[in-house]
This record gives C-alpha cells, structure tokens and sequence, in this order.
C-alpha cells in the first residue's frame, strides 16, 4: 500500500498554511504564528504516524471544530484525546512528542464530543483509520471563533484540492464518508465508498454502529 514520504507530507502542510481564507475561517496552520506552528507540527507527527503504518482505511468528515482540530491540528482530534491519547491504538500523548495549545479565550475547551466518540469507537474496535476533513480550516460564525457552521461550497472545493493532494500519494483499502458534507465531497472523486451518518447531534449510536459493521464486513 502505498504511503507519503516526509517530503510529501511537508509539501501538503505547507501548502496548507498558504491557503487564503475568508473573515469567518481559521487556518489554524497559518505562519507567523507560535500556537500555528506547534499544530503545524501536531499534524506533521500524526500524518508521519499514520504513513508508518498504514492504515487501511481513511474516514472523512466534514471540517474542524472549534473545541477541536482548530487547537490541536489534528482532524477531529481534542486537547484531551491528543494529550491523554488513545491507548487501544498506541496513538497521541505527550510522550509522543504532541504539544498542547490553549489559544487566549479557548484555554477551558478541553474535550470534543465527536473526538471522544469517533476515537472511542474506533479504540473499541481495535481499528486505525486515518480521519481527514472535507474542509480541513475551521469555519465559524462572523465575529464568533468559539463557534462552528457548515463549511460552504467554495470552502469544500478549496478543501478537495488538498485532499486531491493526500490521496494521490495514498492509498486505502477502504473510504468512508462521515456525513453530508463528507460524502458530497467524495462524490467528485468517484471513489468506491461507504456513508456514515455524523456522530454530532444524535448521530452517535447510528455512526459507532455503521462504523462497526463496515470494518466486521470488511466493505
């Protein structure tokens, strides 16, 4: 199965912290700044964690949230899961190397619901996938960062642009769409894959479910 070297993985991050966003986004990679950068170095550790071995499928969600990947840099990702790790799958911690930032106002958001349930399920099946967003930048209600919305059309085409990027040295046995935004994406990409309901707003049992018989049937 074919994987990304370090170079491929540097190029997609930094052509991540390059992108142009609009007032009510967050490139949390941007540069010129010190928290950016240790979640430049969140995401470089995780992607190199990920290529080392090998995942067979790769799930994709809809964009960052703000209790989330928009302080860690990693997608669907927590302070809480990324310190504390996710010990069934021998993955994050700070024993690892990942490094917390609590930018000013956001120091109390610690856990995210759908990290804690999307890291949990998976924990509880024994199974590593690597998770990406159709949107990989934080979208936000104008002038509310502690906020989240859906992602919007140019921003989701914007994100298939870097997607393109990570599955073109990728490869997966295995795709599946987490909601909406997610399988509309992939739609663009004829990949064979499999939908899954979102975990937030009651979706939960729906997804750990699904998610459960999708990796049992090996679909």
């Amino acid at each position: 199965m074919k994987t990304p070297d370090d170079s491929q993985i540097d190029a997609l991050i930094r052509d991540l912290s390059g992108a142009q966003l609009l007032g009510d986004a967050f490139n949390q990679y941007a540069p010129g700044d010190e928290n950016n950068a240790i979640r430049q170095a969140n995401l470089r550790l995780y992607l190199r964690a990920m290529a080392a071995r090998r995942p067979r499928t790769m799930l994709l969600m809809e964009a960052p949230g703000y209790r989330g990947c928009r302080l860690t840099g990693v997608p669907v990702t927590s302070r809480k899961v990324l310190l504390e790790g996710a010990p069934a799958l021998n993955m994050f911690g700070r024993e690892a190397g990942y490094r917390d930032v609590a930018d000013a106002g956001f120091e109390r958001v610690y856990g995210e619901q759908s990290a804690t349930i999307v890291w949990g399920a998976l924990s509880g099946l024994g199974a590593l996938a690597l998770i990406w967003n159709a949107c990989p930048f934080h979208p936000h209600r104008a002038g509310q960062p502690a906020s989240n919305r859906k992602p919007r059309v140019a921003e989701t085409a914007l994100g298939a642009e870097f997607l393109a990027q990570l599955l073109a040295n990728w490869e997966f046995e295995r795709v599946i769409a987490v909601g909406n935004v997610a399988d509309q994406t992939l739609r663009g990409f004829r990949l064979d894959c499999r939908k899954l309901r979102h975990p937030a707003h009651g979706g939960k049992n729906d997804f750990v479910a699904g998610l459960a018989a999708l990796m049992s049937a090996g679909a």
